[in-house]
């Protein structure tokens, strides 16, 4: 049996260009070489592809410093072959691995491209990966599912200049404090503040401001922290719950990626009843926003009342060996890399599914009825 050639596409053009560099060398490591060649493809963050020799600078280190290990002496690459392997051209790639986190990868764009491409890709597709990224609309799809969220305003940049004061006063009187000021097309909680007056809501909003033209401020809820991994196409299942404890007054990026401090507790300490509702909403979550192949959904459970809140899904969930979505898969029994291999198979499982669509209309049935 052959191996599939897979291209694991990471970088980009995203504030979290670091995570995903971290992530994409977690899972070319893991994969079983019996049945995988990775294909490294790396867009950095000028959105240039460096593919095949071009990539051999990333093995020692990139341009932030994040370093990468990549397979000896990569060959030269491209998505789609422009000759005929057997004549001498490049072999096709079979599977493409997005490994993007946050804007111009994980939000339909790369999607996008690999449907026009005709490729098999893991993930969700261009709709459920713009979900599953712009905050707003997927607070919009879950409670048009009937599923429970945080209390939000949302408001784009410009009108927030045009008047701040009305927006502050509108969230004073309707959230109150503390709360979050984050923008829409966000993850890895980059540019995501809390605050507790006005003057902190303001530096807030302006930092938020910065990185996007949708904003939002979220109702601070005081809550522990819960997540879920979901595997699966039209029949989705749920892992084990996890509990994260932050080191942070709330999980950061510095509290994600830098402070050994905060804690994963796998599973979560919550009992068995609290855990199968969990697990039982993060499904109607990812099926909400038409997710796929993968995804984290991320809770809040109240202190005081113990009543479950949604707060996001993550449809390129961060893949290092110690981030939340494979450690709790692992915990459930499916290790790293039997996971990436369900991943490819649910890619390609997909893949087959939509080629039964079709993409042209026979003439005739254009003609209408014909009369005798």
């Amino acid at each position: 049996m052959s191996r599939l050639r897979i291209g694991v596409l990471f970088g980009g053009r995203s504030t979290e260009h670091e995570v995903s560099i971290l992530s994409a060398q977690s899972i070319i490591t893991a994969m079983d070489p019996q049945r995988f060649e990775p294909v490294p493809l790396y867009i950095d963050k000028n959105g240039r592809f460096l593919v095949g020799g071009s990539l051999k600078r990333l093995g020692s280190a990139d341009a932030t410093g994040t370093h990468v290990n990549l397979p000896p002496d990569p060959t030269q690459h491209s998505l789609v072959p422009s000759q005929d392997a057997r004549d001498g051209g490049l072999p096709p790639i079979d599977v493409v691995f997005p490994v993007f986190h946050g804007l111009n990868g994980e939000d339909g764009t790369i999607q996008g491209l690999l449907e026009l491409a005709n490729l098999p890709y893991v993930g969700a597709g261009v709709l459920g990966s713009a979900l599953g990224l712009d905050k707003i609309f997927m607070k919009r799809a879950f409670a048009a599912a009937g599923l429970p969220i945080v209390d939000y305003l949302p408001i784009t940049r410009r009108r927030y200049e045009q008047d701040p004061n009305a927006f502050i006063a509108l969230v004073e009187e309707r959230l109150g404090y503390p709360c979050f000021a984050k923008f829409a097309n966000s993850g890895s909680s980059v540019g995501t503040t809390k605050a507790h007056n006005r003057d902190e809501l303001v530096a807030g909003l302006r930092l938020a401001s910065s990185f996007d033209r949708k904003l939002l401020v979220e109702q601070a809820v005081d809550a522990r922290e819960l997540e879920v991994s979901v595997l699966g196409n039209d029949e989705p299942q749920a892992s084990v719950v996890g509990e994260v404890v932050s080191a942070h007054e709330f999980y950061d990026y510095e509290a994600k990626y830098m402070d050994e401090g905060s804690r994963l507790l796998i599973p979560a300490p919550i009992d068995s009843g609290a855990a199968e509702e969990v697990r039982a909403m993060a499904l109607r979550a990812f099926q909400a926003v038409d997710a796929a192949g993968m995804a984290r959904v991320d809770f809040f459970m109240e202190r005081a009342t113990g009543r479950l809140l949604l707060n996001e899904v993550n449809t390129i969930p961060g893949f290092t060996r110690i981030s939340m979505y494979p450690k709790l898969w692992e915990a459930s029994g499916l290790a790293y890399p039997k996971l990436i291999e369900r991943l490819v198979d649910l890619a390609i499982e997909r893949f087959n599914d939509k080629q039964r669509s079709q993409t042209a209309i026979d003439s005739k049935l254009l003609e209408g009825p014909t009369t005798e």
